[in-house]
Parts: structure tokens; C-alpha cells; sequence
């Protein structure tokens, strides 16, 4: 058991590593990490390149998350633990990305991914009020930040089951740590707004 949860943790960080950002501006013969905030996440792709290319970035990183958690889910049965493993390396994969020399993005799409397998009522309730706030206020740290903190406040009030609730929290100090710089710019006031 224990050589299965660490071969998952492997895997599911090789595949949350895939650089989806990189590679989509890398198709349109530019590197993202050059441009706009440089950071390779569906919100600089469509700064960069518009909505079509944010979007497919958004869903290729979601889809690495989810593709990990229901692949352990599939394989080791009940074992939760393993769930939490797979959750957890494939957002660290994104954002420590071995292809981009532990660099990469900040995990937004790929923690929602990770989430939805897990407890999916505050994972997608979540994802609609990411959603609201971004097209309310268009800032998409701010409405990654809150969603996701309302997502995990749902976890804790509304999940019985395991564990689980740690995980939510876990991912979203890390999210807080990768959106260091955006709050930042937040309390200094010249956080930039997205033109949707």
C-alpha cells in the first residue's frame, strides 16, 4: 500500500507539472512567462492571447487535477488517503512545475480539479461564486481567494467524512502563498483588473 500511495504521489505530480500555459503560448510561437504577468495560468493566457486561450489552459488545468484524484479513486478503491495524495502532488505539480524548474502556476484551476472529486457540492458551488466575483469585480485573485475560502469554510461545515477538510485547507494556504505578490499589489492598490 505504501508503494502504491507513493507512486501515485509521483505520477500525480509529473501529470499536475504538465506546463498547459507554456505549451498553449509556446502553439502560438511566444513564451507566456515573457509576457504579462509571466505567469503561465489561465488568467495570463487570456490577457495574452483572449478568451479562447484562456479557456482551454482553464479546463486542461482543471482536467489534470481531476484526471489524478478519480484515477487514484479508481485504482485504490477505498483508500481515501490515496485521494488526498493524488489531490494534493498534482497541485503542487502545477505549481512547482518539474518541466519549468519548479516554477509554475498558481493553482486555481488545478486545486478546483483536485476538489471536485473530493467533496464536489463545495467544489463547484465554489467554482460558480470564483465565477460571480470575477466577472463582478474582474479580479481573478480576489475571486480565486474568496471562493475557494468559502469552498473550504463549506468543507468544514457540511462534510462528516475523513478528512477531507484538511485537504481543502491545505491547498488553500497554498493558494494564499502563490497569490502572495497579488495581495500585495492589493493593499498597495494597483492590483490589475482583467477586461472582460
Amino acid at each position: 500500500m505504501e508503494f502504491e500511495r507513493f507512486a501515485i504521489a509521483i505520477v500525480s505530480f509529473l501529470i499536475g507539472s504538465v506546463p498547459f500555459g507554456y505549451l498553449v503560448s509556446k502553439y502560438k510561437g511566444v513564451d507566456i512567462r515573457k509576457y504579462g504577468s509571466g505567469n503561465i495560468g489561465a488568467t495570463n493566457v487570456y490577457r495574452v492571447f483572449g478568451k479562447k486561450y484562456g479557456a482551454l489552459t482553464l479546463l486542461l488545468d482543471l482536467s489534470k487535477g481531476l484526471i489524478c484524484v478519480l484515477a487514484a479513486k479508481i485504482l485504490m478503491k477505498n483508500d481515501t488517503l490515496s485521494s488526498y495524495i493524488a489531490a494534493i502532488f498534482a497541485v503542487l505539480g502545477h505549481d512547482f512545475s518539474v518541466f519549468l524548474k519548479f516554477k509554475g502556476g498558481k493553482g486555481v484551476a488545478a486545486t478546483y480539479g483536485s476538489t471536485l472529486p473530493l467533496f464536489f457540492p463545495a467544489s463547484f458551488a465554489g467554482m460558480l461564486i470564483w465565477l460571480v466575483i470575477l466577472i463582478t469585480t474582474k479580479y481573478s485573485s480576489a475571486a480565486a481567494l474568496l471562493s475557494f475560502s468559502i469552498s473550504t469554510a463549506a468543507c468544514f461545515l457540511l462534510n462528516k467524512n475523513g478528512d477531507t477538510k484538511y485537504v481543502f485547507l491545505f491547498l488553500l494556504i497554498i493558494m494564499f502563498i502563490k497569490h502572495r505578490e497579488n495581495i500585495r499589489r492589493f493593499y498597495f492598490g494597483n492590483e490589475r483588473r482583467l477586461n472582460i
